[in-house]
């Protein structure tokens, strides 16, 4: 009977770790997969994949997140709307008839 090999699934931080030793270029990938127990090819797109999200590590970090220029008015308009709405109602409650 053939032997069914099963997928190994990897943690993400088993990912990073793998990743990280070769971005450092101590050894070489494929020692690296030798040592780790994972094809060298997996190791070079680990790799890669942590050098494309390394620009957005620190995006972001702090300050206050800007808003988008086209939906500021948008969020004037519904505040307004919803103020309008209430003063209505308020004026209808208390009688009085102001233009």
């Amino acid at each position: 009977m053939s032997d069914v090999k099963k997928r190994k699934y990897h943690s993400p931080e088993f990912k990073a770790k793998v990743g990280l030793e070769a971005l450092r270029g101590v050894k070489t990938i494929n020692e690296i997969g030798q040592e780790y127990g994972v094809h060298p090819v997996q190791v070079g797109q680990w790799k890669k994949e942590i050098q494309a999200q390394a620009s957005t590590l620190f995006e972001g970090k702090r300050g206050p997140k800007p808003l988008a220029a086209h939906r500021e008015p948008e969020l004037l308009y519904s505040e307004i709307g919803k103020l309008k709405m209430e003063l209505d109602w308020l004026k209808k409650k208390s009688g009085i008839n102001l233009p």
